[in-house]
Formats: C-alpha cells, sequence, structure tokens
C-alpha cells in the first residue's frame, strides 16, 4: 500500500502511516492521514500565497485573472515560475504577438514550449470570450459566478486545445492563494479546484489505502482530452477528505494532495 520511491516528507511519512495501519481494509488510519494532509497542506497554500502575491503585485497594472492564469501554468508544470514569465504571458492573453510568444515558450520544462503556446492561446481566447469581474471576488459565490461563466465555453464543443480540467480551473485555484481569509470559507466545493495531475495521483493513493471510498476520475494527464464530470466529482473527493477534521479548508485539502501525490523530487524543498 506505500509509495514507491517516495520524493517528499509528506509521502515518507504516509509510507509510515500504512505501516501503522489501524485504518479500514489494513490501510492508514483516517485522522492521521488527515493530520498529515492538513499539515502539509497549510504550508503548501502559504507558499501559494506569498508566490501570487509576488506577481500580482509586480503586475498591479494589469488583469488579475490574466496574472492568476499565468501562474496556474507554472503550478501545473507546464511553466517554470518566474516574473517574466509571467509579464510575457499576461502580455500575449491581452494582446497576442510573436515576441512575447518567443519569450513565455523559453520557460517550458521537460514537456517542450508547444504545451505552454497551446495553453497561453486558449487562455486569449477564452478571455476574449469571457468576461470576468475586474477585480478577484471577494466572495465565494461571486467566485463560483465568475467560475461558471469561465466552464461555459470550455464544457462547449468549441473549447480551445490544452483547456483540459487543470488549465481550466487552476486560474481559480491560484487567486484564492491570494486571500488565504476567504480560501478559510471554503470547506464545501463552492469553486471547483483542478482535478488531474498530482491531485489524480493522490486521490488514487487514498483509495487505494481505503482513505476515500471511491477511485477518483478522469485521468492523470491534461491536454486536449477533457471530462467535465471529472472536475465535480473528484472535487466532492476533496469534501469527503476534508469532513471531520477541523482547522483547515478545501484549498488546505488540495495543496496536501498535491504534495502526496507529485513526482517531483523538488518538491521535498518547497517548504
Amino acid at each position: 500500500m506505500t509509495i514507491s520511491s517516495p520524493v517528499n516528507g509528506t509521502q515518507r511519512r504516509f509510507n509510515e502511516l500504512c505501516t501503522h495501519g489501524g485504518g479500514q481494509g489494513g490501510g492508514p488510519a483516517r485522522t492521521r492521514v488527515q493530520a498529515l494532509l492538513a499539515e502539509s497542506g497549510r504550508a503548501l497554500t502559504a507558499v501559494g500565497h506569498r508566490e501570487i502575491t509576488e506577481h500580482l503585485g509586480h503586475y498591479a497594472d494589469h488583469n488579475p485573472w490574466h496574472v492568476c492564469f499565468a501562474v496556474g501554468l507554472c503550478w501545473g508544470r507546464l511553466a517554470r515560475l518566474d516574473l517574466d514569465f509571467t509579464g510575457a504571458a499576461v502580455r500575449l492573453i491581452e494582446n497576442w504577438n510573436d515576441e512575447d510568444l518567443r519569450l513565455a515558450r523559453r520557460f517550458h520544462y521537460e514537456r517542450g514550449p508547444n504545451p505552454i503556446e497551446e495553453s497561453l492561446r486558449g487562455g486569449h481566447i477564452l478571455f476574449g470570450r469571457v468576461v470576468l469581474p475586474s477585480t478577484l471576488p471577494e466572495h465565494l459565490d461571486r467566485y463560483r459566478r465568475a467560475q461558471d461563466r469561465w466552464l461555459g465555453p470550455i464544457i462547449s464543443t468549441e473549447r480551445p486545445r490544452f483547456i483540459g480540467s487543470w488549465n481550466a480551473t487552476a486560474m481559480f485555484m491560484i487567486a484564492l492563494f491570494s486571500d488565504i481569509a476567504l480560501a478559510a470559507q471554503l470547506t464545501t466545493p463552492v469553486v471547483m479546484l483542478p482535478p488531474g495531475g498530482p491531485i489524480f495521483n493522490a486521490l488514487s493513493i487514498l483509495h487505494r489505502t481505503h482513505v476515500l471510498s471511491r477511485a477518483p476520475s478522469g485521468s492523470e494527464l491534461d491536454d486536449e482530452a477533457f471530462e467535465p464530470g471529472a472536475i465535480y466529482e473528484n472535487n466532492a473527493l476533496f469534501e469527503e477528505i476534508h469532513r471531520g477534521y477541523t482547522g483547515w479548508n478545501l484549498l488546505d485539502v488540495h495543496s496536501g494532495l498535491y504534495m502526496l501525490g507529485t513526482r517531483l523530487a523538488d518538491s521535498d524543498n518547497w517548504f
């Protein structure tokens, strides 16, 4: 039941919990898993808060949603987090041009520059279709209304390429990082958070170890394939993980799952 070749402290501690057992089907004790995810999640949420606060401050004269979209690509391991990347990405979303595209493509990881270009092209198209509030909302219900508008054309047949479940929702996760007090109120899935990538992997681990009642929907990859139902079904699993343990919220749940499911060795030094 343990994680093979754990890459960070969260995963090593999870393996220890699996060894001790005490949970359903011989898996780890649920409350101890929740405590581990809460501790790791709060720490990673604090990292997210620092990062987006810096980028929003540096690009305060630009649309904050554009900044959050750009940083969301970095959290999806599509681009390296850097103020210069964010600047190029924001300018591309506002006004597509070859110079900023060349700059943005330089910040790629192992998947190459094309996912960056396709994701930003999709963002440019979507922001041309969807009108969001001029400032980030101060209430969760306004976030939900903004997300409903954003998801409308994504769920339709006209969805841009590379706007899968991660790129469709990561912008809202990053925006919530900017307001920790508001994020603390997210105890039910009012705002949808990304369900793929390391999150899907972590949910699969928790199901395999009998912490979750069912397996996640969708897949770990998030390119052109898109299953809208996976967003809602996996966010319901976030709520299941949160239930019965106090002092955290669904953004912390999500961050804890990120630490549990990532395969990046660098994650051992994220906080």
